[in-house]
């Protein structure tokens, strides 16, 4: 139900703006979050929105060069990307949540919602 677009190559330090968009129009999750998963490790935590408010939480990796965030009205969901490292390198994929995942925002277990991802790599 969810579509991320956007990736591409970018140098190191360079910047990247990542798009989802639901396929349907009765979209009104309670949160949104962004993961990612490079080859041979696991899928891990980015970012989290809370739909209603905005707020947002980071992974300690991104904080301070990621921000990401959402037009309800739009239903549109970014995750802008600066300062990009090598290390950002991997498949980002956007999920939405039905219930509120509380201090689990974190936890892929939480989103009920995924999309096909879109690859981002940089290079050094």
């Amino acid at each position: 139900q969810l579509q991320a677009s956007g990736g591409g190559l970018v140098q190191s330090g360079g910047s990247l703006r990542l798009t989802c968009t639901p396929n349907t129009d009765a979209f009104s999750p309670i949160g949104v979050a962004w993961f990612r998963q490079a080859p041979g490790k696991e899928r891990e935590f980015v970012a989290a929105v809370a739909w209603r408010d905005g707020n947002a939480a980071y992974a300690d990796s991104v904080s301070g060069r990621f921000t990401a965030s959402r037009d309800e009205f739009k239903k549109r969901i970014w995750l802008q990307m600066n300062s990009v490292k090598p290390e950002d390198t991997a498949v980002y994929y956007c999920s939405a949540a039905r219930f509120d995942p509380g201090t689990r925002y974190a936890s892929p277990l939480e989103y009920d919602y995924w999309g096909r991802g879109t690859l981002v790599t940089v290079s050094s």
